[in-house]
């Protein structure tokens, strides 16, 4: 479940699996409540896709509009195209209740719209079984823009979650002890989020498939560090409700 919103301006930013090459093994990063660097950006979750016969890690980013995520239904207004939980007008982020939990006393600049949401549970774009989603031709120009790598609350967010035991698939079985939590790196000052993210990865393996790498950066460059054969951990393991 999606914790209560923090403060105005903050933007939600759904939780995901990483692979730690050292540890040999996933970790959730919590889904977040993030301060953005800079008024008027949106944030573009990453996703893992299909390329050059392995799964990649292309990661996300800010930038002025939300790009191509895969596809993936993060939930929380990210259905798998663009971004429906607020936007911002005059300096100001408004958010669609529907899909937020905000607390009116602590933000006013709220709407209600109904959002259809797709039922998939895949969250992983292309190779066996994975969505079958393309860039659109928005999602297409809109890669020449500029765009911003994540902050450093959000860097240091990954890292705790890396070196949590509790975050590691190896010891929670698909289900962490923290899916989600207000503010980036609360596990390093022992609060308390919303407990184990819905559909844990599933660990099937993809016939012929060499190890799928990380792609690098918020560009989704590929990088030299390699996860495990077969699919990467998903089966709607975004979803934090």
């Amino acid at each position: 479940m999606q914790p209560p919103i923090p403060a105005p301006n903050y933007l939600w930013t759904p939780g995901y699996w990483r692979w730690d090459p050292s540890g040999a093994d996933y970790f959730w990063v919590p889904g977040t409540w993030v301060a953005p660097p800079a008024i008027g950006l949106l944030w573009t979750p990453g996703y893992w896709g299909w390329g050059g016969g392995g799964y990649l890690w292309h990661g996300g980013y800010w930038g002025p509009h939300v790009g191509f995520y895969g596809g993936v239904n993060y939930g929380y207004g990210y259905v798998g195209s663009g971004y429906h939980g607020g936007y911002w007008r005059g300096g100001v982020f408004n958010y669609n209740h529907s899909v937020n939990n905000i607390d009116t006393r602590i933000v006013r600049n709220v709407y209600n719209e109904r959002v259809e949401e797709n039922s998939a549970r895949v969250s992983f774009n292309g190779g066996q079984g994975g969505i079958a989603a393309r860039p659109s031709n928005d999602e297409r120009q809109w890669r020449g823009e500029q765009h911003i790598a994540p902050t450093s609350m959000q860097r240091q967010h990954e890292q705790v979650a890396m070196h949590t035991p509790e975050q590691r698939a190896a010891f929670n079985h698909g289900a962490p002890t923290m899916a989600a939590m207000e503010r980036p790196s609360a596990m390093a000052r022992g609060e308390h989020g919303a407990p184990h993210a819905q559909g844990g990865p599933e660990r099937r393996e993809a016939q012929g498939a060499r190890q799928p790498h990380e792609g690098g950066g918020m560009q989704g460059r590929q990088a030299e560090r390699e996860s495990p054969h077969g699919e990467p951990h998903g089966g709607g393991h975004e979803r934090e409700r």
